[in-house]
């Protein structure tokens, strides 16, 4: 792993001072971490927080109104010093006294614990909550041995929640002991991290396995499983926190629970979000009623790449706490209600919405399997041909075209299906096949595809008997439209260079009264013969342009697939030809 960093000695340091600078208005560098850049109010109980250096946004992210008045900050996964605790602490104490809390770790309990006792002596109340949600690092009957993962959060907030409405110190300290005793967390890891300037990691895990109940800093946990998927893991978190419902809110029947999914720093969103899905379905299973959830990075553990879940059991009070407002430099929450009138009503999906078949003629409606089966025939060709598009595309490209094509022409497929099943007239058929092209494959071949696919449809419409004028103009017009909205010309190396004599041809053809297929058959050889030509050219458009000198020698893949494709059609034109004699 590479960090940006000049000595390691001074990463954190670094760190701090950067952090700094970069938020001026919210937090104050002080000797061992940083405050709120504002004076706390006389009368009221200071929150500080803190612990090793490594875990962005906690700990100094979290300094802000709504969370703490300041953050101790240690080395990378070391507990702050009890000289650095009791600076940020006397720094960012009122006359009310400071809470300092933290996660449930021997170093912080024993640092915290001197620093408190140091402030105390100077006259300055002072009291210390560590925080134990993980499920993991204990049995329940033993809750005060835990860690405290990600779960610090909502503990954070009941002080801030507390002591910012005003609270005595007691009133603050037991109101967040109930936040933590309504958090839980369970967390997995499927690799460790790397500490700026090491050369290892500082724990591994074997490919394809998962760690299950590990730490933040990779403190073992209580199992190592096969990796499973996105939809096993988020019924495995859920159901594991469910084993711990607190009892008295199980009594109350209470269905809410605020959610934290925790990405440990090599997860990324959209990996969570994934996550998330099965989570939310899991929770809405059982039952609960989910309240302002948070999916995201909380408490990371530089690159390790692992996940979270938090569940937060809310009464009236903690609910008032998790959607309460908070700005903090990584950490912001409003309580002004959205403006605006809500939208009404489910959004409807795309199967519902191709359930509804545009009116059609019953000779369109008898046209339409033979759109499938073309679809078909080019989607067989396809799958057959999607190995050798990617190697021929990696000779100057990224190799993705074949799978791309596939993906596109699978999805093409199964909506052209959907739309003859549906009663869809022959050019509806097409013109979702288009769209399906287009929405799965992405890129720019399948923007392509779906838009000379659609506007073939457009052409053909779903009332007419389908005549080989209609499919020549239609082609045209499907290739004129890929040129103006894609920009390609011939001699581009692109697969304009084989569908422009494509459309060029059959046209002709078709205009010296050839059948369709005569006429298909004779563009298709063009398009071949075109796509083999393109190996002399140098590439324009796109990313090969990038590495024009690879690709001379070899056709260029858009083309190629093109090619196939109008022979795979020709051949099932020419069998229903056939078939229909």
């Amino acid at each position: 792993m590479s960090y940006l960093f000049n000595k390691p000695a001074d990463f954190v340091d670094e760190s701090i001072d950067g952090f700094v600078a970069a938020h001026p208005d919210l937090v104050k560098r002080v000797p061992g971490g940083v405050v709120r850049a504002t004076e706390t109010p006389p009368g009221q109980v200071a929150i500080v927080i803190g612990g090793g250096s490594g875990h962005y946004p906690a700990f100094a992210g979290l300094v802000g109104e709504g969370l703490a008045h300041g953050a101790a900050m240690g080395n990378i996964f070391a507990s702050p010093s009890a000289q650095q605790i009791y600076s940020v602490a006397k720094a960012a104490a009122s006359d009310a006294g400071v809470i300092m809390s933290f996660g449930n770790y021997a170093g912080d309990v024993l640092n915290f614990g001197i620093a408190a006792e140091r402030l105390k002596a100077e006259g300055i109340p002072a009291r210390c909550l560590p925080v134990t949600d993980d499920v993991c690092s204990g049995p329940v009957e033993r809750t005060a041995e835990r860690r405290g993962i990600a779960g610090d959060l909502t503990v954070f907030r009941a002080l801030a929640y507390a002591a910012e409405r005003g609270d005595d110190m007691d009133g603050v300290f037991d109101f967040a002991m109930r936040a933590n005793d309504l958090t839980r967390s369970f967390g997995v890891a499927f690799s460790g991290c790397t500490l700026p300037g090491a050369s290892e990691p500082l724990f591994t895990v074997p490919a394809g396995r998962m760690g299950v109940g590990m730490g933040i800093h990779g403190e073992p946990g209580i199992d190592e499983i096969d990796l499973p998927s996105a939809h096993e893991l988020g019924v495995m978190l859920v159901d594991r926190l469910l084993e711990e419902r607190p009892v008295g809110l199980a009594r109350a029947g209470t269905p809410r629970v605020g959610v934290m999914l925790n990405g440990l720093g090599a997860v990324k969103y959209e990996e969570l979000f994934v996550l998330y899905k099965s989570v939310s379905e899991r929770l809405a299973d059982a039952g609960l009623t989910v309240i302002n959830p948070e999916v995201g990075e909380l408490v990371t553990s530089f690159e390790m790449a692992g996940v979270s879940l938090t569940l937060f059991w809310l009464d009236d009070d903690m609910e008032a706490v998790w959607t309460s407002r908070a700005q903090t430099p990584a950490y912001n929450r409003f309580d002004t209600p959205i403006s605006g009138t809500p939208r009404q009503g489910e959004a409807q999906t795309l199967t519902e919405l191709e359930a509804e078949a545009p009116a059609a003629s019953d000779v369109s409606k008898e046209q339409a399997p033979a759109i499938l089966a073309v679809v078909e025939a080019v989607h067989a060709e396809i799958e057959k041909e999607a190995e050798a598009l990617g190697k021929l595309d990696a000779i100057s490209g990224d190799g993705d075209h074949g799978i791309g094509m596939f993906t596109g022409a699978q999805a093409a497929l199964a909506a052209a299906r959907r739309a003859v099943d549906a009663g869809c007239g022959a050019g509806t058929v097409l013109e979702r096949s288009g769209d399906a092209w287009a929405n799965e494959a992405g890129g720019t071949s399948g923007a392509l595809w779906g838009l000379g696919l659609r506007t073939l449809g457009a052409r053909l419409g779903d009332q007419d008997t389908i005549k080989a004028p209609a499919v020549a103009a239609g082609v045209r017009e499907a290739v004129d439209a890929i040129q103006r909205l894609g920009g390609a010309r011939v001699g581009d190396k692109t697969l304009i260079d084989a569908m422009a004599p494509f459309a060029d041809t059959l046209v002709a053809e078709v205009e010296a009264e050839k059948s369709l297929c005569q006429a298909w058959q004779t563009a298709s050889e063009n398009a071949a013969a075109a796509a083999e030509a393109t190996a002399e050219l140098k590439p324009k458009l796109g990313r090969a342009k990038n590495h024009s000198d690879k690709s001379v020698g070899h056709p260029d893949p858009g083309a190629v697939s093109f090619a196939l494709i109008t022979a795979a059609a020709g051949a099932t034109l020419a069998q229903l030809k056939e078939n229909a004699s």
